[in-house]
This record gives C-alpha cells, sequence and structure tokens, in this order.
C-alpha cells in the first residue's frame, strides 16, 4: 500500500509538517510504504485553462506537477497537510489541486486511462487554523469533498485542528494521536 504525504505549508517544521508525518509514521507503522512531497520545494505553476489536458489526459506545463501527477496515480492514498491563510488554503496547495483537472476530460469524468489507478484512491485532509474554531478551515475541507464527491474517490476522515505557533502542536498529544490515526487507518 503506497501512502503519498503532500504538504502544502510552506513551513518547514510547522504544524501542518509536524501532523503530517505524524499520520506517515501511522500509515508506515500499519504496513504502507510513504513518500512525502513538500510543495513549496517545487515548481508549480496555475492552471493555464488551456483544455489541452481534457483531449490528453497530460498537463500542457512542464513543471514540477507532471512528476506529481505520475505519484499521484501510483499511490493507493494521499494524505493533505495544509494551513489556513486567509480563510483558504496556501497558494501552494491551491495550485496542486487545480492541476488535477488533467485528470479529467471536457466533461469532468475521470479519463479512461486513469480510470483504474483512480478508482477506489483513498483521501486523507488534515487541516491547521490558528483560529481556536477549527470550523475556519471548512472552505478547504469543501475543495477536498467536493474534489472526491465529482471524481469518485473516497474521503477518509477529515483531521481538523487548531495552533497558532510554529511547532505548538508538537506538545499537543491529541492532535498528533488524530494525524497518527489518519494514517494508520487509511492503509486499512
Amino acid at each position: 500500500m503506497e501512502v503519498l504525504g503532500i504538504l502544502g505549508s510552506p513551513r518547514m517544521g510547522g504544524n501542518s509538517d509536524i501532523l503530517l508525518e505524524q499520520a506517515l509514521a501511522g500509515a508506515k507503522d500499519a504496513g504502507g510504504e510513504t513518500e512525502k512531497i513538500i510543495l513549496s520545494k517545487k515548481k508549480i505553476s496555475g492552471c493555464f485553462d488551456c483544455g489541452k489536458c481534457n483531449e490528453t489526459g497530460v498537463c500542457a506545463i512542464k513543471d514540477d506537477m507532471l512528476e506529481i501527477h505520475k505519484k499521484i496515480l501510483e499511490a493507493d492514498v494521499v494524505i493533505h497537510s495544509v494551513p489556513v491563510y486567509f480563510w483558504a488554503m496556501t497558494s501552494q496547495m491551491k495550485a496542486y489541486l487545480d492541476r488535477w483537472c488533467a485528470f479529467f476530460d471536457a466533461q469532468w469524468r475521470v479519463h479512461k486511462a486513469y480510470l483504474p489507478k483512480m478508482k477506489g484512491k483513498r483521501i486523507g485532509l488534515i487541516t491547521v487554523c490558528g483560529d481556536p474554531n477549527v470550523s475556519t478551515a471548512d472552505p478547504i475541507v469543501h475543495s477536498f469533498k467536493n474534489t472526491c464527491q465529482f471524481s469518485g474517490l473516497k474521503l477518509l476522515d477529515v483531521v481538523q485542528l487548531s495552533a497558532t505557533e510554529k511547532g505548538e502542536i508538537a506538545q499537543n498529544e491529541a492532535a498528533k494521536k488524530k494525524a497518527y490515526d489518519l494514517g494508520r487507518k487509511s492503509v486499512k
């Protein structure tokens, strides 16, 4: 079972990073093979809406997202971890998620070539916000729920947590356990 972790935070060692590491540790302990991609270290342009991928299933933009597309297709599970920036996902995560359009045709159906690899794929989501009310991250959750719903992917439990200072979540055992359990359950 291959588990791909996607870090949407530009802050290494921050709360989203710590929680993603916990989720990947849970997946690994459950027998999964894990890999982590740090979006801020990749060159990922926003979607140009050129429509070329509608026909070919391959994005026309030649950047690091092409390799990430391959890794997504190979993975059984993709766990995303992203903080809230101005009541939405980070720009890194947004550019990444927008580029998922290459998996779909003009009618927003999964390309036939990708259907066997996308069918049954599980998606995990961890959000962290500075607001004590974790529902501040609901717009991010909504984006991932809709993406999974229209594409037939299975959204796993969503972990929504609150932390303000860089790395403070490392002291929150309950929060770390939620992330770990997400990873562990993702491979079962």
